[in-house]
């Protein structure tokens, strides 16, 4: 019988600040972060199978099914289910709808394995935890975590060290510059700031306020130009900074009327949204504690 769990959200994040705080010996860097979820991402549709086939019924420019995160996350998660359960096929059908731009900085791919670890482990009745998902979400990235930790979160270590934050409710005008932002091309800069001094999570509890900085945003206004030109521009309304490793830029505002005001006047050669903060994943109810 084909079970089905249609529209679910993968929700974008925003990196309110980025700082690099160091590096680790296998050269991942260590980072501090703040994560906050907002209610624009990609929606996906999944159907099981009755053979062991992992399938994407739909087509992404530039991603081969074999190297997306979404059918990466299911064969993971498959392996883990045959172990658990040898008595059942686990296959699926996974559909993307893509409304997140490709390298910019936003999790799409991350937020999307995330879901699918999420509703697999619910269709398949695998029964893994939350934590042992964001365990097994971690050998596909560093954000997939977050994602499958289901709430805003101060992070550290690579990404993967979570502790749920409180973030004020805002607005946030989101522009897109139009490029792509490799992320291992802004880590592997000889410029980029290695060594910034840790803060505390108590700096950033219930403030109004808890925007830093991002360390990467320099090295990408370097080699992007057009991410530079989309911070200059936002920043005549706010305090304008890079998400994750870019391109993408956003500033905050309290009221869904100063970011519709500031979205009538992006210039045109440019895509640019609004977005409200959220404060859960919109799938968190498929989490077991």
């Amino acid at each position: 019988m084909t079970l089905t769990l249609n529209n679910c959200p993968a929700p974008a994040k925003l990196n309110l600040f980025l700082h690099v705080t160091g590096r680790r010996a296998d050269g991942y860097h260590l980072l501090q972060t703040a994560f906050q979820l907002i209610d624009r991402g990609d929606v996906l549709h999944f159907a099981t199978r009755d053979d062991a086939q992992i399938r994407r019924s739909t087509e992404l420019a530039g991603v081969p099914e074999e190297s997306d995160l979404v059918v990466r996350a299911a064969k993971l998660l498959q392996t883990v289910a045959a172990e658990r359960n040898l008595n059942k096929t686990f296959g699926a059908d996974i559909a993307v709808e893509k409304n997140l731009p490709m390298g910019g900085g936003l999790g799409g791919g991350s937020s999307d394995a995330a879901t699918t670890l999420l509703a697999l482990n619910h269709l398949w009745q695998v029964g893994l935890t939350r934590a042992e998902l964001m365990a097994l979400g971690l050998q596909l990235g560093a954000d997939v975590p977050f994602f499958i930790f289901g709430q805003n979160a101060f992070a550290e270590g690579i990404g993967e060290a979570l502790v749920a934050l409180e973030t004020p409710d805002r607005w946030f005008v989101v522009i897109e510059p139009g490029v792509s932002v490799p992320t291992q091309q802004i880590f592997s800069s000889s410029e980029l700031t290695r060594d910034t001094k840790p803060v505390k999570i108590s700096d950033f509890s219930g403030a109004q306020d808890c925007f830093g900085k991002n360390d990467l945003q320099v090295v990408a206004e370097k080699l992007f130009p057009p991410v530079a030109e989309a911070i200059k521009w936002l920043r005549q309304y706010g305090d304008a900074r890079m998400t994750g490793s870019g391109a993408c830029v956003f500033c905050p505002f309290e009221q869904e009327q100063q970011a519709d005001a500031v979205l009538a006047t992006v210039p045109t050669h440019w895509k640019a949204w609004k977005a409200k903060a959220i404060k859960h994943h919109p799938l968190a109810y498929l989490q077991q504690s």
